[in-house]
């Protein structure tokens, strides 16, 4: 079975399985998705809804994190990790969307990589769950590893996964692939023991039962 055939199989079994797969970040316009997903960085999903559900209310505009006090931003999303760093992404990414882009979240992939802390992965999130735009797929940890073990890369480099995966799959799926591997890394092809013998697709993988 060719890899364009084996990754449809892999979509409509996952599809099945996980029918309300979509982005866990608690969110209720593009700014909050943007500043989730920056936050989402060596974090849990649910951590960054917990640290959001305050922040949120205290952070509204782009113009509160472009004026916000350093230490006191660090402060309230220190339960993400790399808070400092995270930080100063926030607060840069503020002032360059008030500055250049009018206090909004741009919705094209070459304006969301202006912005500091937002790689592919992150705009590719954005794009697609905020402005319903198609640019490619968001390669996160989830997704890095079940496209090495399912055999559909054997690139390293996230760039260089997402343009593998973007190969063998419809453009209007790109979205759904990841949100699918996501949902089914978390709960079944994890990290250190996966459950192969709970696993829906392990009959179209390379690597199951190998660990």
């Amino acid at each position: 079975m060719e890899d364009k055939e084996r990754v449809q199989k892999i979509v409509e079994i996952l599809t099945k399985e996980y029918p309300n797969a979509k982005t866990a970040l608690r969110h209720s316009n593009p700014l909050e998705l943007l500043v989730a997903t920056m936050l989402s960085a060596q974090s849990t999903d649910e951590t960054v809804n917990k640290v959001t559900k305050t922040l949120f209310k205290k952070y509204q505009e782009a113009d509160d994190y472009a004026n916000a006090d350093l230490d006191e931003l660090e402060c309230d999303i220190k339960p993400t990790g790399f808070y400092r760093n995270k930080a100063k992404y926030l607060k840069g990414a503020g002032q360059i969307l008030v500055e250049t882009f009018g206090s909004r979240v741009p919705d094209t992939m070459d304006e969301l990589t202006m912005l500091p802390g937002v790689a592919r992965k992150t705009a590719n999130i954005v794009l697609s769950n905020a402005f319903g735009v198609i640019e490619g797929i968001a390669v996160d940890t989830h997704v890095q590893r079940l496209a090495k073990r399912l055999g559909l890369t054997h690139n390293r480099n996230p760039d260089k996964i997402e343009e593998d995966l973007m190969k063998l799959i419809p453009k209007n799926q790109w979205p759904k692939l990841a949100d699918l591997l996501i949902f089914h890394g978390r709960l079944v092809c994890k990290a250190r023991k996966p459950l192969c013998a709970n696993c829906v697709v392990s009959s179209f993988c390379p690597s199951a039962f190998t660990f």
